[in-house]
């Protein structure tokens, strides 16, 4: 087995722990932690990072939309998302957004170890438990249910969700308070959700944010 230069990025800092324990158990070397998915592509970016090890749902960028940016910012990482969610949905979006691996938390241990194997040689990777959902989104062809928004769309509802002011949302994409407040403007109409609490319940039931 050739050590891997990992990052692992999840909100809570036990879990960070315990994986970083296992994969340096495996001969791997952790070179980053992120608490947030803006956090895993700042340092992806700046440490040449050859797997990232990323939550699905965390706050200020979720892994998913996380995932899409590692891709955009440094390609030669390949990104694996770490879930409780088995959902087609959910599956489906990772491998759009670039993931190579997909990895259930209730078998992450070996099954985790395996799949920075697999992904390093550029295979893709599923946990057994989320295979058939993947074999079945391809049959049918599925289609992103979040596929309509564009990634700063997704990117400001997330915000939106976590309570964030569009002076907050301004501050945290680096952009001024009138694109940000255009940007919700256009997101609402693209939804036809006009109501602060009808954009958090989108986001919870796509799985952009956890309540």
């Amino acid at each position: 087995m050739i050590p891997r230069r990992v990052l692992i990025a999840d909100d809570h800092q036990m879990v960070r722990e315990g994986l970083r324990a296992l994969l340096e158990r495996a001969g791997h070397v952790v070179v980053a932690e992120a608490a947030n998915g803006r956090e895993a592509v700042d340092l992806a970016a700046a440490h040449r990072i050859e797997v990232a090890i990323v939550d699905l749902l965390m706050p200020i960028l979720n892994g998913v939309d996380a995932t899409r940016e590692l891709t955009r910012v440094s390609p030669h990482t390949r990104t694996i998302l770490l879930t409780m969610h088995a959902d087609r949905p959910y599956v489906v979006e990772a491998m759009q957004a670039g993931a190579k691996g997909y990895v259930l938390k209730t078998q992450a241990g070996e099954d985790l170890v395996r799949a920075i194997e697999e992904v390093s040689r550029g295979a893709l990777y599923v946990s057994p438990g989320v295979a058939v959902s993947l074999v079945d989104a391809i049959l049918d062809k599925d289609e992103s249910p979040a596929s309509l928004l564009t990634p700063r769309e997704r990117q400001i509802l997330q915000l939106i969700a976590e309570s964030k002011s569009t002076k907050q949302i301004a501050r945290i994409l680096g952009i001024s308070y009138k694109t940000a407040e255009s940007h919700r403007s256009r997101l609402m109409k693209k939804l036809d959700i006009h109501e602060t609490a009808g954009l958090v319940r989108y986001a919870v039931r796509r799985g952009l944010v956890q309540l």
